[in-house]
């Protein structure tokens, strides 16, 4: 599961892993909630932590995240990015007021958004925000939750985006070369869920893949295109251009304020995960000179040129 990809991330065994069962975002610590009954992003993410100082959680549901954010919401360990339905919507958080506490303040991205959302209009916020995330928060490993009910047609949801733009999100998280967990979701039109994941599937990947579907045993499910992508619905967009540039820009200034290193110790439960970032309150034994360095064996602070290797000190390289 989410848990085993995120191990295969740490051991190196491979830069993409995809569970499409995962994505549970909505399940607290306490409670079930929004047909989640565990949270497997969190607990994919604490797995992630055992190895990275930094994870970065993006959530591309029509609903937000609301148990991922919450349960990292007081650490700048982990960034938690939500672009979402909001308003009259279930959960109804998810303001982009909602920023962080304590330490975590501006390590929780918040972007509301009203119905109606296409492909231009997504990647016109998507890419610049996540952009500038990388860019500030810089994340050793990525989360991506690609619950595929933002697609147009869906049952519960009410965004038209067509597969191929809710794919790009995928193919330019991809593009950073980062460590990444993909994971499942939401989606209530069930042609359309296998439609959505088979083709991310492919961008995450790197293969092309036909339009023209195969026949299988399902075959008729997808009648009567019986195609991999379809026409998305001619719904009004009710996200209007200075809206989507306003929060575009709110968002994007709360990112300036991301300290580049983080600074609180997260515990996940096992004695090797509780891990500190190198430079914080950690020491360090310097090499005496009779191994290699130029520390004085009586005296750890006093320096000597005088080294084994035959390397010599600069006058500046010690000084505060």
């Amino acid at each position: 599961g989410s848990i085993g990809g995120a191990a295969r991330l740490n051991d190196d065994n491979a830069d993409v892993v995809i569970n499409w069962s995962g994505g549970l975002h909505h399940a607290k610590k306490a409670e079930a909630s929004g047909f989640c009954y565990i949270n497997d992003c969190v607990l994919a993410i604490l797995e992630l932590l055992k190895k990275h100082e930094r994870v970065l959680y993006i959530d591309i549901d029509i609903h937000h995240g609301d148990g991922v954010e919450e349960a990292f919401y007081s650490t700048n360990r982990v960034m938690t990015v939500s672009f979402h339905k909001f308003g009259e919507y279930f959960p109804g958080t998810g303001d982009v007021l909602d920023i962080g506490y304590a330490d975590g303040k501006n390590y929780a991205i918040n972007f509301p958004l009203n119905d109606g959302m296409d492909d231009e209009s997504y990647q016109s916020v998507f890419k610049p925000i996540i952009a500038k995330v990388m860019e500030h928060f810089a994340p050793g490993a990525v989360v991506l939750q690609c619950g595929a009910d933002s697609l147009s047609g869906d049952r519960l949801g009410c965004f038209n985006l067509s597969v191929k733009g809710h794919a790009e999100c995928v193919s330019f998280v991809r593009s950073f070369n980062i460590p990444t967990l993909i994971l499942g979701g939401g989606g209530y039109t069930l042609r359309n869920v296998p439609r959505c994941w088979a083709y991310e599937t492919a961008v995450a990947v790197g293969e092309p893949v036909k339009d023209d579907m195969p026949f299988n045993d399902y075959y008729e499910y997808f009648g009567p295109d019986y195609s991999l992508h379809l026409p998305v619905s001619n719904m009004e967009n009710l996200n209007s251009k200075e809206y989507l540039n306003r929060t575009k820009e709110q968002l994007i200034d709360i990112l300036r304020e991301v300290e580049p290193v983080p600074g609180t110790q997260i515990q996940t439960g096992q004695v090797e995960s509780q891990l500190a970032p190198r430079g914080m309150n950690m020491e360090f034994d310097d090499p005496s000179m009779a191994d290699g360095g130029n520390a004085s064996a009586n005296n750890p602070d006093q320096r000597s040129d005088g080294r084994s290797d035959g390397r010599k000190e600069h006058p500046a390289e010690m000084a505060s």
